[in-house]
């Protein structure tokens, strides 16, 4: 293990046992590893911005090495406030690495001394997303093996708050 602080960026609406396994081995390979939630103005996310970071830091409980934030603006310029040395990024298939591999040259360009570290999910996780998830859910599916049970108990909840507005309410 090094003796780097690695920051884990993402929006994790909602966070999926996918993430939850990327930070697991972040934890071993890096001495600090900082979950950041990414606040975006423009997503219409799931759930609030404290409400992922309870659920993270739920998940995470055990893990002394980690830790939950939140940040706004460039990545770059977050990781450079909390002394980050690297930023530990999941890639799934090709099209993620594309997109994961111009992000990086993108900051090496901004903030050469910040390194990006790539892990592939558990095979099992290979095909996870938040977006999958929430749709699955949305359609009445089993999300049971893809997030966490702390998760899974949330989206029931935001389900259950959904359908107890009034109709009228609903229609909007």
């Amino acid at each position: 293990m090094t003796n780097t602080l690695a920051i884990y960026p993402g929006s994790f609406d909602p966070i999926t046992n996918g993430h939850l396994d990327l930070i697991r081995r972040g934890s071993r390979i890096f001495s600090r590893l900082v979950v950041a939630v990414l606040t975006n103005a423009e997503k219409q996310p799931l759930f609030t911005v404290e409400e992922r970071v309870a659920m993270l830091e739920e998940v995470t409980r055990g893990m002394s090495n980690v830790s939950v934030d939140t940040f706004s603006g460039l990545l770059v310029d977050y990781a450079k406030r909390r002394n980050a040395g690297a930023i530990l990024r999941g890639i799934r298939a090709f099209s993620d690495y594309e997109y994961e591999l111009q992000m990086a040259l993108t900051n090496r360009k901004l903030e050469p001394s910040l390194e990006t570290v790539f892990l592939m999910p558990a095979e099992s996780y290979g095909y996870l997303s938040s977006r999958l998830v929430k749709e699955i859910f949305s359609h009445g599916g089993t999300v049971k093996d893809m997030v966490p049970p702390a998760v899974e108990r949330r989206l029931r909840e935001k389900m259950e708050a959904g359908r107890a507005r009034p109709v009228a309410a609903r229609r909007r």
